[in-house]
Formats: C-alpha cells, sequence, structure tokens
C-alpha cells in the first residue's frame, strides 16, 4: 500500500489561535504536536514516513517560542520536501490591536517580550515570520474570528479541500445471530441475498475467498442492492462531514456474517479506502 502521510505545519502569530486550531486538528484525526522545535522537524516526518501508515495525518505547531532553533526553520523545511514533498503550511495572523487585548485578557508574556512591551513583542515577530507567511498555503485572519467559526473555516477552507479524508470510516460486517452492533451509525441487512452457506463447497468459506464472492455477485439482484447501497453512502459521507462528524461506522450484516455481509463489506472497503480513511473488521467471520 502506498505510504501516505498529510503532513501540516501550523504557524503564525502568538495570540492568533494556534492552540485552537491544533485542537481542531486533533479532532478530525491528527496526530498533534505543540512547540516542537524547528531543528526536529525533518527528523520527526522520517519516524512518520517509517511507520508505515500508523501515522498518516500530523499537524505540527512551530513558532517563535523556538528560540534561537526558530531560524533553522527554513533549513529544515529544505529536508522536509525531500521526504514530503506536499507537505501544507497554514499561517494564523490578527490584528496588533485584538492580538494586545488578547494577551492582556489571558495575563499570558509574549515569548518575545522584553519587560513586558507587548507593542515591541508583536511587531518583532511579524518581521520573524514574513518569510514563512510568504510559504504559506492558508493564512487565515482570526481578528473577527469565533473559536466555532475558525472551526469552520479551517475545516472548509483548509482540510476539507485537501481531500476529505478527516471523516474515519469504520467498516464492520456481523452475523445477526450474534447480535447487532451497538455503536453502528448505519446497519444494513443483506440476509435477502442468496446464501453461499446452502453451497457445500462454499460453506467453510468467508467472503474474504474470491469464489464466495463471485457467488455473491452473480445475482442480478446483488447487483442491483449494491449500486443502489454504494451510491446512498457516497450521498450520505458529505452530509456526515458538513455536520462535523469526525467518524462514520457501517455495519452489514447476514444470519452468521461469514458469507454475504463479508463480501459486501469487502466491496464497500475497496469502493472507499482510495478517497476516505477507511477501517474494515469481519466481527462473526471466524465463528
Amino acid at each position: 500500500m502506498e505510504n501516505k502521510l498529510d503532513f501540516v505545519i501550523i504557524t503564525g502569530m502568538s495570540g492568533a489561535g494556534k492552540s485552537e486550531t491544533v485542537k481542531i486538528f486533533e479532532d478530525v484525526g491528527f496526530f498533534c504536536v505543540d512547540n516542537l522545535p524547528p531543528a526536529l522537524i525533518s527528523k520527526f516526518a522520517e519516524l512518520c514516513w517509517q511507520s508505515k501508515g500508523e501515522i498518516n495525518k500530523v499537524a505540527l505547531v512551530i513558532d517563535v517560542r523556538g528560540g534561537d532553533f526558530f531560524d533553522n526553520l527554513f533549513t529544515e523545511l529544505a529536508k522536509l520536501e525531500n521526504i514530503i514533498a506536499d507537505y501544507r503550511v497554514l499561517f494564523l495572523e490578527a490584528g496588533t490591536e485584538t492580538l494586545i487585548n488578547r494577551f492582556k485578557k489571558t495575563r499570558r508574556r509574549h515569548p518575545l517580550a522584553r519587560q513586558g512591551r507587548i507593542l515591541e513583542a508583536i511587531n518583532l515577530e511579524r518581521e520573524k515570520l514574513e518569510r514563512i507567511r510568504g510559504k504559506a498555503d492558508k493564512i487565515i485572519n482570526t481578528t473577527n474570528l469565533t473559536p466555532k467559526e475558525l472551526k469552520k473555516k479551517i475545516q472548509q477552507d483548509f482540510i476539507e479541500k485537501k481531500n476529505e479524508k478527516q471523516l474515519n470510516l469504520s467498516i464492520l460486517s456481523f452475523g445477526f445471530k450474534y447480535g447487532v452492533p451497538l455503536d453502528a451509525d448505519l446497519m444494513f441487512d443483506v440476509r435477502f441475498l442468496p446464501n453461499p452457506h446452502y453451497v457445500d463447497s462454499l460453506r467453510p468459506l468467508t467472503g474474504e475467498d474470491k469464489r464466495v464472492q463471485d457467488y455473491v455477485l452473480k445475482w442480478p439482484i446483488t447487483q442491483k442492492f449494491k449500486y443502489k447501497l454504494f451510491d446512498l453512502i457516497r450521498f450520505l459521507i458529505p452530509q456526515y462531514i458538513k455536520e462535523g462528524k469526525s467518524h462514520l461506522m457501517i455495519a452489514i450484516g447476514c444470519t452468521g456474517g461469514k458469507h454475504r455481509s463479508v463480501t459486501l463489506a469487502e466491496k464497500l472497503y475497496q469502493e472507499l479506502k482510495n478517497e476516505y480513511n477507511v477501517l474494515i473488521e469481519h466481527r462473526d467471520s471466524d465463528k
């Protein structure tokens, strides 16, 4: 399987909303690290790349809190391009007056402030960040945004426009005789389809076997149902994404959870795996 890594660098002005932003990325399944020293970016990316898909979505917050290390940022980005050519940069900013008010409200010290001079620190930070701002794939000004509006903007303008993989899908086959999965969001009953259980040569096999799949799929009723089912699911997924849902479980059940449900679950997995983060489980196929 191709090793794909969605690698995002979140940066920008102190007080512009980076902490809130990293929570948004965590909610949609990103592995997030706040305040990683820039000198460690390429090493961290290599570790993620070598995880063979276990870590496939990463968001790093890199900013002036790194001190002198921040000056090494572009050296590290050059190394990063050799590992992940299509990494993305999200830059957050806000008006000076807004930033001053936010620091006063939270009573936090600006990382570049000397003797509490916030305005001087903000101006210095803008200078330091000017180059990385020019490299950003997306710049978001949070001056007039509420946390809810910021979340919606990031999801619509940055995450969803990359792809729609922020929705994690689970496809589960099961047998009704062993009980229905209580955590399923969508559940489909395929017990009306022709049953390989009554074919002696197919009974010991499961729906992961091509011979079983060929039997289940050869019937016109199966083909018609498969077309309607997949069309419905393709319609529903973007609607769930718009509502902010981060995980969707689709359960497909037959009598024993060994042949028909497994076959349809496998075909649905093949249909969606290149567009979404999809996990598949056959709960009862070995019973």
